[in-house]
């Protein structure tokens, strides 16, 4: 195998959540043009066709299903969707995620406990229902945040914390999948990348977040697709249990 032949998907069935918009738009498209097939999951049902043509547009075919990633019954069924559809599932990116930016004395429990929810147990339920399905191996990749590894001046105590449990989470799964089941489990920790999330941010303050950032300027999401296929393909076959951030130098040491 060729060093570029390592970076190919072809044959292989790739289950992103939080495919309705932003990144996870940008990630199945990136998978699909490397040769994969798609399963879509979001919240937003009516969004999954338009990431669906993407998909189509690459030569590749897709599925989709409504799901919550709070709820393990859709979890479970968004696996089952895709070995129903392509019979098997190889790669999972844990991408659905909410975000909050709220001052610490000011956050509700109940706001606090529904980040964890989705960007924690979230991506837990999705990793359980996809490892107990799979006979032959595969990679998960969570989508952290560097939020979860250096602050950024925003006060946001919810997110950070859901994106540092990723981590752990990360590390532990791989730590006991990667030999007994040959899985493998990484972490991205995106910087900031225009997204609904970057969106809500005062102009001012994304224009501050650029001058601190070394690269001068936002990521681009192809650039960030483009290391996920890096770490699900087997150009990273001896990579487990880390977490790549891709934030133009701004948690550097």
């Amino acid at each position: 195998m060729g060093v570029l032949d390592r970076f190919r998907l072809d044959g292989k069935v790739a289950v992103v959540t939080g495919a309705s918009s932003g990144l996870g738009v940008a990630f199945a498209k990136a998978l699909a043009e490397a040769g994969a097939d798609l399963v879509l999951g979001a919240r937003r049902e009516e969004r999954l066709p338009e990431t669906g043509k993407l998909v189509e547009a690459a030569g590749r075919k897709y599925a989709y299903r409504k799901t919550d990633v709070t709820k393990p019954e859709d979890c479970d069924a968004l696996i089952a969707l895709a070995i129903e559809k392509f019979g098997k599932a190889d790669i999972l990116v844990n991408n659905a995620g909410v975000g909050t930016a709220v001052p610490a004395t000011r956050e509700t429990p109940e706001a606090f406990r529904s980040v964890i929810d989705v960007n924690l147990m979230g991506a837990y339920w999705m990793a359980q229902a996809f490892a107990r399905a799979n006979k032959d191996g595969g990679v998960i990749v969570n989508i952290s945040s560097i939020l979860g590894i250096k602050p950024q001046g925003l006060p946001q105590a919810a997110y950070a914390s859901s994106k540092a449990g990723l981590i752990g989470l990360t590390r532990d799964l791989a730590a006991q999948w990667t030999g007994r089941k040959k899985i493998r489990v990484n972490a991205l920790a995106p910087g900031f990348f225009p997204s609904e999330m970057s969106d809500e941010l005062p102009k001012d303050m994304v224009e501050m977040l650029k001058m601190f950032t070394p690269a001068g300027r936002l990521g681009e999401p192809e650039e960030l697709a483009a290391t996920l296929i890096w770490l699900v393909s087997d150009a990273s076959s001896y990579v487990t249990g880390i977490t790549v951030p891709v934030d133009g130098g701004l948690v550097m040491p």
